[in-house]
């Protein structure tokens, strides 16, 4: 019945694909990019609410610093120029340069050394010719950040500004880069790369031009479904998206592959198309379901983006069965002899088996072995999340921002934020304590720079109670314009930016500064302590999406399975592999970030497809013979080639991430295909070798020991698709 739909209406679903690919297409083009460093903070965390209370009272702390060199840094007409252009951009709020303070400062009586005092080492190098303007964002550019760094460089273009003379740092201008690196158009490379070595890996097995390329023709149109589904759903592409596209590719051609195989197994059968179907559906769902398992995971998450892409990438795998177990037997009806048996093919599979069955005591013993120390690594497991990591080594951005933190000053910064309450006190009391606050907060060694209202008055008002009034007067008219204070001037901001330079971590600094000003009524927050916070969550999020993903994928294991036992030792191949790739991390003191996070419980659901496979066909073989060891060959054998090309494809797909010059994108790869290829080894290596050792009942075998149930190495491949269908 199945089979008379595709051999009936086969061509039309074709063409409906067709027709509906520039519509997807166009749907999956506009999904809109959010890689703002905010959302890649945990979410439920005390930190996180004081920095959303901080960002209401005083806006966003995001600014733009552009630090300007050579000759035009003497040229103040021309920094005023540039500093009033960025301010009438509408994605500016304020701008500021060392003249612009210096003129408050003045205006409110510093002396002239301290002014200098106050700006060297902030806007003013202290060895080099370098200064500095700092824009903050308005309510405007926070919502489009990357046209604002756009306008920004526009500007200072005009301003014949190029090359080594300008540099730009700051939040926004990462953010910027990173969407730009993680964009569609920059990840086309190795995706390209991809699709080709998907064309001729299927062609090698097929050796039949138009189906190949017809299957990864469907790919494509389950990518951009995938992306559309994501935009209709109101979803948001940022840079760990990259890599889903390439995925979803994976997902795609494995079910294909399997479903050719089982297609190339049934030809000897009336109605080869229909016995396909009926071999492929379970073991090819289940996979799906474990894959699905795995990635459903990652939204335990505290991290919106991970969250994120554990739904899309769902979303990716369903969608990957329902096209390649859907649409490849449409391609199959319309050429029906395109899949042959290949009688002069030797089965690649034949003499590996009883090599290492023979071993198979020495081989669990090896793995376990070799599981047990690298395990040991898993203790020392580090996290961390640095934006900046995420940028290539020879990237103009990062250049640009060390050279602004060496020479100038960082941007990373700790916002902490004084309350004076409801009681009225005077201003000048107000003053001296957040001073006396900023001067204990500039003590601590990691801390560069300190900026308040206090850093525009000088350190002794005037005697005189005119002047006093006078200047009182003065700060009054621009309290109302300053970002050091809100709430009618109940809360004031000091500003502290920090350096790793002393070996601290943000954390050990937020806590230091936390407790040196205990008993005063400071609150701190800002973006470094909450990066900080998201490598703790980084930390925890991995061990639950994993712990959730292996319990529920060997749950499912053993109800497919029916055996607890069976289910258990089925795990043991899936669960090595990711001990051995994460301990060795451990051992060499790598830290793990935000991508390579999530490949442990991806890895283990894409890795139980091939352990499906092979348990289905083993269970066949031993419920017949009651040998364990020749129900392990024999499901080797058959089984054998159809998990190893899924596996290559999978693995080679993942390798070309690598390719990507997005730091965040090539180390997903990178652990995808270590993992993917150990996961394999498991699949082909450990797990025979671990069901060789099951005890054999010797009545049965003696029984069954007659019957021909091993296929030999000369047998044809038309034997050994008769032997897969029954």
């Amino acid at each position: 019945m199945v089979s008379n739909f595709y051999n009936n209406y086969g061509r039309r679903l074709l063409w409906l694909v067709l027709f509906s690919f520039p519509i997807l297409v166009i749907q999956a083009r506009s999904l809109p990019v959010n890689n703002d460093i905010e959302t890649w903070l945990p979410e439920h965390s005390t930190v996180r609410v004081a920095y959303r209370e901080f960002k209401e009272e005083f806006g966003a702390e995001e600014v733009i610093l552009v630090a300007v060199s050579s000759e035009s840094a003497d040229d103040e007409r021309l920094l005023a120029a540039l500093c009033g252009r960025l301010e009438r951009l509408p994605g500016i709020r304020q701008c500021y340069s060392p003249a612009s303070l210096q003129t408050v400062m003045q205006e409110l009586g510093v002396p002239e050394q301290e002014i200098h005092e106050r700006l060297s080492g902030f806007l003013i190098s202290r060895e080099t010719n370098l200064v500095g303007l700092v824009a903050s964002l308005s309510e405007t550019g926070l919502k489009n950040r990357i046209e604002t760094v756009r306008q920004v460089r526009e500007q200072v273009e005009y301003c014949q500004l190029r090359g080594e003379e300008i540099s730009l740092a700051g939040g926004p201008v990462v953010v910027s880069e990173l969407d730009r690196l993680g964009g569609h158009g920059n990840n086309s490379r190795f995706f390209l790369i991809t699709l080709s070595i998907s064309v001729i890996l299927l062609y090698v097995s097929l050796r039949h031009w138009k189906l190949s390329l017809s299957i990864v023709a469907l790919t494509l149109w389950a990518i951009e479904l995938t992306m559309t589904i994501i935009k209709l759903a109101g979803g948001e592409k940022n840079f760990i998206l990259g890599a889903l596209s390439v995925m979803v590719m994976v997902f795609t051609l494995a079910v294909a592959i399997h479903f050719l195989h089982y297609y190339r197994a049934s030809l000897a059968k009336s109605n080869p198309l229909g016995a396909a179907l009926l071999l492929a559906w379970k073991p090819c769902c289940l996979a799906t379901l474990t894959t699905t398992i795995g990635l459903i995971s990652l939204t335990v998450s505290d991290i919106a983006p991970v969250r994120q892409f554990g739904y899309a990438a769902s979303i990716g795998s369903l969608v990957a069965l329902a096209t390649g177990l859907g649409l490849t037997p449409a391609l199959l009806a319309l050429w029906p002899h395109s899949v042959l048996p290949k009688h002069d093919r030797k089965e690649r599979f034949a003499s590996l088996p009883g090599w290492m069955l023979a071993r198979s005591g020495w081989v669990t013993l090896g793995a376990g072995a070799l599981t047990l120390i690298a395990s040991v690594g898993l203790l020392s497991i580090e996290t961390k999340i640095d934006p900046l990591e995420f940028l290539p080594k020879d990237s103009k951005v990062l250049t640009d921002i060390r050279r602004v933190e060496q020479e100038l000053t960082n941007t990373s910064t700790i916002e902490g934020i004084v309350d004076f309450g409801t009681d009225e006190v005077p201003f000048v009391e107000k003053l001296d304590r957040v001073r006396e606050l900023e001067s204990t907060i500039a003590e601590h060694p990691a801390v560069r720079h300190t900026m308040s209202v206090a850093t525009f008055f000088p350190r002794e008002l005037p005697t005189s109670a005119l002047e006093s009034a006078r200047l009182l007067k003065r700060a009054r008219a621009r309290q109302d314009r300053s970002e050091f204070t809100a709430d009618g001037g109940r809360l004031w901001r000091i500003t502290a930016r920090i350096s790793s330079a002393t070996g601290q971590s943000r954390q050990e600094i937020f806590d230091d500064l936390v407790a040196v000003t205990a008993d005063s009524p400071i609150t701190f927050t800002g973006i470094a302590p909450l990066l900080e916070n998201a490598q703790h969550a980084i930390f925890d999020g991995f061990w639950e999406s994993f712990a959730m993903a292996f319990g529920i994928i060997t749950l499912v294991m053993v109800v497919s399975l029916r055996s607890l036992k069976l289910g258990l030792v089925a795990m043991i191949p899936n669960l090595t592999p990711i001990c051995i790739v994460f301990g060795i991390l451990g051992w060499c003191r790598f830290p793990i970030d935000i991508g390579m996070m999530m490949t442990g419980s991806i890895a283990l659901g894409i890795a139980v497809d091939g352990t499906f496979h092979f348990l289905v066909r083993y269970n066949e073989h031993f419920a017949r013979t009651r040998d364990a060891r020749m129900a392990a060959r024999t499901a080797l054998q058959q089984t054998g080639a159809p998990i190893f090309s899924a596996a290559a494809v999978a693995s080679i797909g993942m390798l070309a991430l690598t390719l990507s010059n997005f730091t965040p994108t090539a180390r997903f790869g990178y652990m995808m295909t270590s993992l993917l290829l150990a996961a394999l080894v498991g699949d082909l290596v450990l797990l025979p070798a671990v069901l060789s050792l099951r005890p054999t009942n010797k009545s049965g075998r003696k029984k069954h020991q007659t019957r021909e149930t091993l296929i030999r190495p000369h047998q044809s491949a038309r034997a050994v698709a008769a032997g897969l269908t029954k």
